[in-house]
């Protein structure tokens, strides 16, 4: 997967960012699961969405599954652990308050780090992802002069490329299983 670069997800950042460039995105990559296993994991049934219209869409993708969230919570960013057992997972968020990236292998946090902050990133073994951070051009010393315009495209090629999953454009407009989060917290 080393060939991954920010231009292969610039379509899934359009997807979830508006005309004045805000973004609202949480999306998990894990390698060997089901689109049902994934969404199992993290406590979601499929069936329709409740009334608030917040749920998770879990995509079949190349090498796993990539689960998609609507909402304002994170659930799947926070149970990225829970996904990884047994396997790996990489969750990438952007909201216009916060951002993020975890990756995780079996459900222990290797490394987490906010996307503009590459230098403060902790867990078990924070520098495991160095040589695709820096192939990526992130900024791994906090010495870039301004930040890279498409941080956000970096952060989801670099969950391709450490869990070996490639969600498509192609795979996104088709069918997603999709269920709803109203029963877990923060929303109950």
């Amino acid at each position: 997967m080393s060939g991954v670069t920010a231009a292969t997800y610039e379509w899934l950042y359009r997807e979830f960012t508006d005309d004045t460039d805000a973004t609202w995105l949480y999306a998990c990559f894990i390698r060997g699961l089901s689109p049902e296993v994934a969404l199992q994991r993290v406590g979601v049934t499929p069936g329709p969405l409740g009334e608030s219209g917040f749920g998770v869409a879990a995509y079949r993708a190349d090498g796993g599954a990539v689960l998609i969230e609507c909402g304002w919570a994170g659930i799947i960013h926070d149970r990225a652990d829970l996904l990884s057992v047994g396997t790996v997972a990489a969750s990438v968020f952007a909201t216009i308050k916060n951002d993020g990236f975890a990756y995780c292998v079996d459900g222990d946090l290797i490394t987490t780090f906010d996307l503009y902050s590459y230098p403060y990133r902790s867990g078990f073994d924070p520098d495991r992802l160095q040589a695709d951070v820096e192939a990526l051009g992130m900024d791994v010393d906090g010495e870039l002069p301004e930040f890279p315009s498409d941080v956000v495209c970096r952060a989801l090629a670099l969950a391709e490329r450490t869990t070996g999953v490639h969600l498509s454009s192609a795979r996104y407009a088709g069918p997603a299983l999709i269920g709803p989060t109203d029963h877990l917290g923060p929303y109950q």
